[in-house]
């Protein structure tokens, strides 16, 4: 059963903008995350942007924003044949248990100046 739906756009610029601030990429990624992103070169813009979309659009999936939640508790990698996945920690994962959803669905896609991300909340019966 489908919980939530959330699409999120975030023009690439912003994110070059807050390279130049110390401190505030990390405050919004996961240092894995971080660590991944920095080390695509030329691409790494372009991740960041689609990474933080991705962030939130799962707020808006969960149908209550980003309030409460440590954005860096939300990460996005990519599985070995390269299709994205969200993990969750901490108080992202206390807001996924509290809507009811057990299973992230993801969908990132970025050009030259923006990325969007768009994210399905599922609750599986196993």
């Amino acid at each position: 059963m489908i919980v939530g739906i959330g699409v999120d756009v975030v023009h690439v610029h912003r994110l070059e903008r807050w390279r130049a601030i110390p401190g505030l990429l990390e405050r919004y990624f996961h240092p894995d995350e971080l660590a991944a992103a920095l080390s695509k070169g030329g691409g790494t813009v372009l991740s960041l942007a689609s990474h933080f979309a991705a962030k939130e659009a799962f707020g808006k999936a969960l149908g209550t924003g980003l309030a409460g939640i440590v954005l860096k508790d939300i990460m996005v990698v990519n599985r070995h044949n390269g299709q994205p996945e969200v993990q969750v920690f901490n108080t992202a994962l206390a807001a996924l248990r509290h809507s009811g959803a057990n299973r992230v669905h993801i969908s990132l896609t970025h050009e030259r100046d923006n990325a969007i991300a768009m994210v399905v909340l599922e609750h599986y019966e196993q």
